[in-house]
Parts: structure tokens; sequence; C-alpha cells
């Protein structure tokens, strides 16, 4: 049986790698020329470590973990106000076994695994599906037939908007936006965190394995913003526009953003969706049910995910969609939750414990 998968980057390379384990011919399309560079550093607890091991790539993912020694929190001017060597902001407490790795990182190690055709510099154009198939157009000329296609493409998904309609319908906007991009670390930050917020604005740096760069995260808090989501240079008005009121180093921050080619830009939101497949159609990670940056459980929601998709769909076609569903809806429900427990601060340990463990694997 074919499989189409659209979208590289977390869900879909894990998903490629176990349905070929089932025996079904898969193929990968995704928009970007090449695996895309950038990104926040992203989390694996729980259910996502046995995934992880399960595939054989744990121990490439541990080798590759940041490596922080903790974190402070600056004021306006620059000047600490609070330092800790025991937690960070992105990854939490140093001594758990939680990994926190760069999404470029995992991205290259998923992809190597999957060992899958990949089309990229493409996507999918229409799609039409009857009662043994799903006819695909691609955006660049080309045509096939497949038994099923997933739609692995994030939260602006591709085939969720073919499939089940505009975006807006699913979009739960949780008044937060964030740019990320790579600067000179001119701060001259070593294996450590530095985060700052004043009013609806703020930044978090750090960095890791290159001394000589640093990852920025700068953010503002609004209300639904109209723009495109390919609109890099729109994007970097909007926070230029919006964090040009912040201060000490916020200048220099934002003129190595107008440099950047690694700028990644969007909303704090979650997609909600009643369904998450239509015929012979379905979606998984943030696709399906993104829980926002702000859960800290994206990543580990695709994998876990993409992992029980492709249990189902081997042990049989048939029904597969559903038990998917059945199996996923309470730990997405319980990985949701974490965005929204302490709005502006992390979920409690517990809180985040218990969603990590939310699902068995057995």
């Amino acid at each position: 049986m074919k499989i189409l998968i659209s979208g590289a980057s977390v869900g879909g390379p894990v998903l490629a790698y176990w349905l070929r384990r089932h025996g079904f011919e898969v193929t990968l399309v995704e928009r970007a020329p090449a695996p895309r560079k950038g990104g926040q550093a992203v989390d694996l607890r729980g259910a996502a470590l046995v995934v992880a091991a399960r595939m054989g790539v744990l121990e490439q993912v541990r080798a590759l973990r940041t490596t922080m020694r903790g974190m402070s929190m600056v004021d306006g001017d620059g000047n600490e106000i609070m330092r800790s060597t025991e937690e960070t902001i992105s990854g939490g407490r140093l001594d758990s076994p939680d990994v926190e790795i760069a999404r470029d990182d995992l991205t290259a190690i998923l992809t190597a695994a999957a060992d899958t055709p990949h089309l990229y510099g493409d996507s999918i154009a229409t799609l039409t599906q009857d009662d043994t198939g799903v006819d695909v157009t691609f955006d660049g000329g080309g045509r096939d037939r497949y038994d099923y296609v997933i739609g692995a493409d994030g939260l602006h998904s591709n085939v969720r908007k073919l499939t089940f309609g505009p975006e807006e319908q699913f979009l739960k906007h949780l008044g937060m936006y964030v740019s990320i991009y790579t600067a000179d670390n001119f701060l001259g930050l070593d294996h450590w965190q530095l985060w700052h917020r004043e009013g609806e604005a703020g930044f978090g740096l750090f960095s890791d394995r290159e001394p000589a760069v640093m990852k920025v995260n700068m953010g503002f808090a609004a209300g639904p913003l109209d723009y495109d989501h390919r609109d890099v240079e729109q994007q970097k008005r909007l926070v230029q526009e919006h964090c040009s009121g912040l201060r000490w180093e916020a200048p220099k921050l934002l003129e190595a953003m107008w440099k950047a080619d690694d700028f990644y830009f969007d909303a704090m939101a979650q997609v909600e969706m009643d369904r998450w497949s239509r015929g012979r159609v379905a979606l998984v990670g943030d696709a399906g049910y993104c829980a926002s940056p702000l859960s800290g459980q994206g990543t580990s929601l695709a994998l876990v995910g993409a992992y029980v998709l492709a249990e189902e769909l081997g042990r049989a076609p048939e029904g597969a969609f559903d038990r998917y569903e059945r199996r996923m809806r309470p730990f997405v429900a319980l990985n949701q939750a974490l965005a929204l427990e302490n709005p502006g601060m992390a979920a409690s340990p517990e809180s985040v414990s218990r969603a990590a463990d939310g699902i068995s694997l057995d």
C-alpha cells in the first residue's frame, strides 16, 4: 500500500520510519527546498523517549542534547535579578531524564532514520479521494494515487486546509507571538540562558555548542494579527514594531534579526478538531492537535502520535484512524492543558510529568 506524508519535520519522518517497518511504501513531500534550519530547542519527555528508544535513535538524541548550566533573569537595564543552576525556562530541571535538543539536530536524526524518499521543494495542490484511494496533484506538476495521505505539516497544515477547510475554524489563539533566530554571541553566553520581559514583550537568549552564536527568542503579547505566515519581511516588521520599546541590548538583537537567514515567527496557538481524519486522509502532530510551544510538549506529541498512527495502520488499515483517535485524544488533552494551566508561566512539574507519561505504548 502507498502512503504519502506531507511534512518532513518531526512527525513526518517518525511516521515514515514506522510505516516502512509495517511494510508500507512511503513518500514524504516537503514544501521547503531542503531540510529546514533553525527553530527553538525542543523537548522529548516520557512516552516520546520510549518512541525514540524503539527507533534506535535515543542515544544519538542524547549525544546532541543541549548542555545548559543554568539561566538568569535580568531587568530592563541588564541587571541580573534571578539566577538558577538547577533549571531553565526552555528545558526544565537540568537533572531530569528529559532531553532538550535543537530542533534541526532532531530533524536530521529522524530524517536519516526514516530512510524514505523525499520530494523537497514541492507541495500538494489538490486531494481527491474515493472509497479506494486518494488522487494527488502536486504544485510541481506531478500526479499520483495513494491509498492514504497523512498531513504532518504543522500548525498551518496544507493537508488540513484541503481536507477540512480554512484554519481559522480550528486555531485557538493564545495571545502571544514568538520569533526565533540566530545572532552573533556578543554577550559571551556560555551554555547559559538569559531571559527578560518588560510589559507585553520580552526575549530569551541562549548559547550551547557553538560559542560564537546564540539563539534569540523574541516575542510579544497581542491578539490575533493579520499577516502572511510565509512573508518573512512582514513578520520581522511585526517583531520590530512590538519589541522596539525593549531596552538594554534589544536594539542589537533587532538589528541582528534583520540579518538572520534562519528567522522563524508564529503565533502561540492550539489546534482543536472534532476529528483528525476524513475518509483516507488523516492528520498527525501540530496539524491535528498543536499544543503550542507554551506546553513544551509539541514535539513529544508528534513523536507519539506518529508511532500510534503507524501502529494502528500496521495492525489493520480498516478502522485504524478511529483507533488512533481513541488512543491519542486523552493524551492530547493532558498535554494541551499544560499551556493553559498557569498563563504566562510554566505548568507545574507534576502536571508535566503526568501529561508526558499519559499514554500506554504497550
